[in-house]
């Protein structure tokens, strides 16, 4: 609603000590101002004839620093920035090489590069460099000249992964360079002229170390600064700085290449590059030697390592280059925590590297999952991306379709019409949309997972028809003599229910990844992971007799004959562990709905929605892809509405957990991570065995659930209240 001031604004009495204009008179209007506070309510606009909403948002805007890009800079351009002195070139102090300074600035554009990768521009953070804005000033500086280039290498090749990959979210590294002089060919020389520097500060590391003898050898170099007691240090501390951003390039560069090819190479400069981060902490001693016997404080929270501020910086000063940059003010993360940060990062990124690139989709997905723990940042998650889907294949080799039948144990490389078939097409397109989603951050992926569900489901009735009518049209062929193509085809539509149902889990699990089920809503989403559990274990048991009743399976006597027995061993194991946990459900979802029912659990719900509604907000996505086919919430309500403390002992979910767990353990002890998993399954069942004896006994006692042994099944902990 709008209040239209019809007439302008005019006031007799003007304000003397203002001048005004040949076209405008000032006037008082505080009266007025105070009378329309009083008189207008919440949503009510003054419009006057000439000004309107869009001209009051324009008006806040101007000279706002928070809503205008050119205000608060220091400098009005980049030149003048360099014309004050701002970045002198070169850095020296009587006649000699500031090394401190530069140092610093090494130092520093390593923080300003974590701090881009975290989700700040790149006009913000590392372009806030005048040596990088502007490489070609320091040509006559090899050493500070070499490693500006090779920064905007790395940004480039950083760029190159995230924008292939597309998975630059919200929130996540900005790719965007707004008009900085961000491409040049001329940078690709850089990682030679850092080499030629390297060799070049080796040689006079050589001479610090050499006796008197050999010294006189090398005197015609040029220390890098006055204090010859000094000069092995930084040598020694410039060394670690030059090695590392040299090994970073190429471990980027490697990972690029096609098919997992160059991971071997990446692995070694990985370990290069984490071995140098170690030398580059351990300078900042001696860089902060001065600092610390002049007693200055908060060294722990500055962007380099001696604790000074370095020269040539301002992040004000691509305001009114680029208009577009965000002007929004920006924390640069400290020193050591950007070493921090890319650390992790290696570690991510040598976890890829070490992928057996195995063409088995259920040792990609579990791996997928794994490395998720870990919460790896978007440039290591970009890289796993790009290795799983090249060429619309996984890892560039293999097809969708012959791993779906590698999973039975069938061959379809030589059935070029099925590779041709247009459900196959959809289904391997689904399975990438599937591998990108789960390469992204956990909201963004739970998401995404939950909308995809619908398009699994819809592909799959449509398979299901056609499959269904083509089968029973023919029904008197068989695979040896009649349309084999079609028995594939029965096969990959029961794996594709599979698959679903596994996205399902997925969903559901980060759920407790992401925070969202509330203590009361518990019961609710462990009835629905048993339900899709159940369903999940029932296709995986399809799958092992499809592997051991084919006839061609039985006549192999070769390596493929044991491989098929291997992967027919792990499905197997995994339907235990998938057992395991429905039994776990199954008793969670009993003990909570009795502990609901009795009084001594909350049930869900409050004084904005009903349980029905937060069901449905929940598993919404869940059911609109028929999981389950039957109306879930009725059937939920049903099964849960009387069950009685009493009763408890009686069921022995937690048991035959505890027992599964203690079976598949042996199965499971050449691979540590599904090992971990089930010693951790075992306790959340022990716990909860003890737990429920407790509340049996006595009513009185107060009933919590916590994530300490597994994070998606949870834990009763009984105290007397």
């Amino acid at each position: 609603m709008q209040k239209e001031e019809s007439s302008s604004i005019h006031n007799e009495s003007t304000n003397d000590s203002i001048p005004s204009g040949a076209n405008s008179v000032w006037a008082d209007v505080s009266p007025l101002l105070s009378a329309s506070c009083s008189d207008l309510h919440e949503g009510e606009l003054i419009h006057g004839d000439n000004f309107n909403l869009f001209a009051a948002m324009s008006a806040l805007e101007i000279m706002d620093p928070k809503m205008d890009s050119g205000m608060v800079s220091a400098f009005y351009s980049i030149d003048e920035a360099i014309e004050s002195g701002f970045a002198p070139v070169p850095i020296s102090s009587d006649r000699t090489v500031n090394v401190e300074s530069i140092i610093d600035i090494m130092d520093h554009l390593l923080v300003c590069e974590a701090t881009w990768h975290m989700g700040h521009s790149l006009a913000q953070t590392v372009f806030s460099c005048i040596y990088v804005l502007r490489p070609e000033r320091t040509s006559s500086q090899a050493l500070l000249h070499s490693y500006c280039r090779v920064i905007r290498a790395t940004c480039r090749a950083v760029v190159s992964v995230v924008s292939d990959a597309r998975t630059n979210e919200e929130d996540d590294l900005l790719t965007m360079t707004y008009g900085l002089p961000f491409n040049g060919d001329e940078d690709a020389k850089g990682l030679s002229l850092l080499n030629a520097v390297e060799e070049t500060i080796c040689r006079q590391l050589r001479a610090c170390k050499a006796t008197s003898s050999k010294r006189r050898l090398l005197e015609e170099l040029e220390p890098l600064q006055t204090n010859p007691h000094l000069e092995e240090s930084f040598c020694k501390a410039l060394l670690c700085r030059i090695r590392f951003r040299k090994h970073f390039l190429h471990t980027l560069n490697c990972m690029r290449r096609p098919q997992g090819r160059g991971f071997e190479l990446a692995r070694k400069h990985i370990a290069s590059c984490i071995s140098e981060l170690d030398y580059v902490l351990e300078s900042a001693e001696f860089l902060r030697l001065d600092l610390v016997e002049n007693g200055e404080n908060e060294i722990e929270e500055r962007t380099t390592a001696s604790g000074r501020h370095p020269i040539g910086f301002d992040s004000t000063l691509n305001k009114r280059l680029s208009a577009p940059t965000p002007p929004r003010a920006i924390k640069l993360l400290s020193w050591k925590k950007a070493l921090g940060y890319y650390v992790k990062l290696l570690h991510n990124l040598d976890e890829i590297c070490g992928f057996s690139l195995e063409p088995d989709l259920d040792f990609v997905l579990q791996f997928v999952i794994q490395f998720q723990k870990s919460r790896p940042d978007l440039v290591s998650r970009a890289h796993l991306q790009l290795l799983l889907v090249q060429d619309g294949k996984l890892f560039g080799r293999d097809t969708f379709l012959a791993i779906c039948a590698r999973g039975f144990g069938l061959d379809v490389t030589k059935d070029h019409a099925l590779q041709k078939n247009e459900y196959i097409l959809q289904l391997s397109q689904l399975m990438i949309n599937l591998l990108k989603i789960l390469c992204a951050n956990a909201p963004w992926q739970r998401r995404k997972l939950g909308k995809i569900l619908n398009d699994w489901s819809i592909f799959r009735v449509q398979m299901g028809i056609t499959v269904g009518q083509a089968m029973q049209q023919d029904t008197s062929r068989t695979p040896k003599n009649g349309d084999k193509s079609l028995f594939i085809l029965n096969h990959i539509y029961g794996w594709l229910e599979e698959q679903i149902s596994w996205v399902a889990l997925r969903f559901l699990m980060l759920g407790f990844d992401l925070e969202l089920y509330s203590p009361s809503e518990y019961c609710m989403v462990y009835w629905y992971m048993y339900i899709i559990l159940w369903k999940l274990a029932e296709k995986a048991r399809f799958r092992v007799l499809i592997i051991v009743n084919t006839e061609e399976r039985k006549a192999k006597k070769n390596k493929d004959y044991h491989r098929d027995m291997a992967r027919e061993d792990r499905i197997s194991l995994w339907v235990l562990l998938l057992q395991c946990q429905i039994s776990l459900s199954q008793g969670l979802t009993v003990m909570l709905s009795a502990l609901r029912n009795q009084g001594m659990c909350l049930k869900s719900q409050g004084p904005f929605n009903t349980e029905s509604e937060k069901f449905a907000q929940h598993f919404e996505l869940l059911q609109k892809a028929s999981l389950p086919e039957y109306d879930a919430y009725e059937s939920f309500t049903e099964s849960t509405s009387h069950t009685r403390l009493d009763y408890l002992p009686v069921y022995e979910y937690f048991r035959d957990a505890q027992k599964i767990a203690k079976d598949i353990k042996v199965g499971f002890a050449n691979d540590p991570d599904k090992l971990a998993e089930v010693r951790a399954l075992e306790q959340v069942a022990e716990h909860n065995i003890i737990a429920v004896n407790l509340i049996s006994q006595d009513c009185s006692l107060k009933v919590s659930f916590e994530f300490t042994h597994h994070p998606y099944f949870a834990s009763a902990v009984v105290r007397r209240s």
